[in-house]
């Protein structure tokens, strides 16, 4: 299994100024601190998510935070494959490129021990972390493969690398949705369309134990948080994919918390 160790690189955000990148799962703690940075580094960015509300709280917040920031807002059913991979042409479309698609929906579901575990859960994690991701790898990969520096990126868990007894589901699910980026890896290194070979478009895992937002940190102000991932420090290493050639990049496991 590829692996590489994700630390603080001092780049900037300028890597990402000018491409057109979409998030899926904008409204959520993840999605909200990646649309802000990703607006803040001069992309083009469409935030996506299924509650029309929720959005445009998001893209109202980003265009306060982020004077000239150019985001706009998509209602999606990530469930309708149709209407995942309409989208994608639309984008193309509209901008003559896709250069980014970063699947940030999640979701947990878990249990006391092993035997008390739900196959309700399974399917409710099936339809939210892998059911979505293949909708908009499926819809994107063209695309991206055509862009001059695609990307695609999940938010993988350190559990599904080290499942526990209660956490069955969330990792087996977790677990599937790294196989399928993998997968998707391969598939832009045999197709990649540069005329030297090299690839421009990358899939990336970035491995996470739990993610801390602002929210939790005000809740809990002396909890240490432990392995935690703050959303803002994710969000820089999501844009910072953009910085980075796509073959150092592509079928990666972006470790940012210990292994």
């Amino acid at each position: 299994m590829s692996t590489l160790d994700s630390t603080s690189s001092g780049r900037t955000l300028d890597g990402v100024r000018g491409k057109v990148i979409a998030v899926a799962g904008a409204s959520g703690p993840a999605g909200r601190a990646t649309v802000r940075r990703l607006a803040a580094g001069g992309a083009i960015v469409i935030a996506a998510d299924i509650d029309q509300q929720r959005l445009d709280a998001v893209t109202a917040g980003v265009r306060t935070a982020v004077p000239g920031a150019q985001v706009t807002g998509q209602v999606i059913d990530l469930l309708d494959p149709q209407e995942v991979h309409d989208w994608a042409d639309h984008l193309e479309s509209e901008h003559g490129h896709v250069d980014g698609l970063l699947h940030l929906v999640g979701g947990w579901r878990g249990s006391k021990t092993f035997h008390e575990t739900r196959i309700d859960d399974w399917d409710f994690l099936h339809d939210t972390v892998v059911r979505t991701l293949q909708h908009t790898s499926l819809a994107f990969q063209p695309a991206l493969l055509r862009s001059e520096a695609g990307r695609y990126a999940i938010i993988s868990a350190s559990a599904a690398h080290k499942p526990t007894a209660g956490g069955a589901a969330y990792a087996a699910a977790k677990a599937a949705g790294e196989a399928w980026t993998l997968a998707m890896a391969n598939s832009f290194a045999k197709e990649t369309t540069a005329e030297d070979g090299v690839p421009t478009a990358a899939a990336v895992i970035l491995v996470i134990k739990a993610l801390l937002s602002p929210e939790m940190r005000a809740e809990k102000p002396e909890a240490k948080f432990t392995g935690y991932t703050e959303t803002a420090d994710l969000a820089d290493h999501l844009a910072d994919l953009w910085s980075r050639p796509a073959a150092e990049l592509n079928g990666q496991h972006l470790w940012l918390t210990a292994r």
